[in-house]
């Protein structure tokens, strides 16, 4: 499969909150969060140093908040505390299959758990702990994308891997637009220009001006992400 060195040595996962919701609606999928596990102790297993930002879009949207009439800094720290429940949820999975992960939130929880520390993520990766990002930056009016961005800089990750459900970056929205069509890589500007909603401008801007490279891929193919560490090219890859 691939090379047979990986490719990558270091990454940050990015998973939105609706991927794990799978098919329910506002909820945490059981099958989606041991399925997403047992994709990454494939990578884990081979001596990948693997960081995770989870959103919480599965437990509060911004349709969702505009329709309970709350204010956007009220919507967005709801969100930045979905992100922590999902992930305790996806630590929980972790440890069931035998892999250590530790969270840090950029949001202060107590003894459930550590505040972000960059430096202490990165020992804790160098020792084989599957890092999870939590709390978003801590901040209102960042998106998920803002923080997967800064946190990936943060760690130094080789790559930021952004897991969706469809299979790359496409010229228009392929389950609206049958022409559409799917591009292999692209630059940070050229998404801007052509307006395609792969992340938002912070998050561009951040990955763009610190060489950081950005796949976006199909999580839910299985081997995806094994792929991806060995070389193989699927997904869209964003560059400088």
């Amino acid at each position: 499969m691939g090379k047979s060195e990986p490719q990558y040595r270091r990454i940050l996962l990015k998973i939105s909150g609706e991927v794990l919701s799978g098919e329910q609606e506002g909820a945490i999928s059981p099958d989606i969060l041991e399925y997403i596990v047992r994709e990454v102790k494939k990578i884990h297993e081979k001596g990948i140093q693997v960081a995770l930002v989870v959103g919480g879009g599965n437990i509060i949207r911004g349709v969702n908040s505009e329709r309970m009439g709350l204010d956007r800094i009220s919507a967005d720290f709801m969100g930045m505390l979905g992100t922590i429940v999902n992930s305790i949820a996806l630590k929980s999975v972790f440890n069931k299959h035998g892999i250590k992960a530790e969270i840090f939130s950029a949001i202060p929880v107590g003894a459930i758990v550590s505040p972000h520390d960059a430096h202490r993520a990165q020992n804790t990766l160098k020792k084989g702990t599957v890092v999870i990002f939590a709390g978003g930056t801590g901040n209102p009016y960042f998106s998920t994308d803002s923080s997967a961005a800064l946190r990936a800089i943060e760690i130094n990750a080789d790559v930021l891997l952004k897991g969706t459900k469809v299979d790359g970056v496409y010229t228009a929205d392929p389950s609206k637009d049958k022409t559409a069509k799917k591009l292999d890589e692209l630059t940070f500007d050229e998404m801007v220009l052509k307006n395609l909603r792969v992340m938002d401008m912070t998050a561009a801007t951040l990955c763009r001006d610190n060489g950081m490279k950005v796949i976006v891929f199909n999580l839910l193919e299985p081997d995806s992400l094994l792929k991806i560490i060995s070389g193989e090219k699927i997904g869209t890859l964003i560059r400088g």
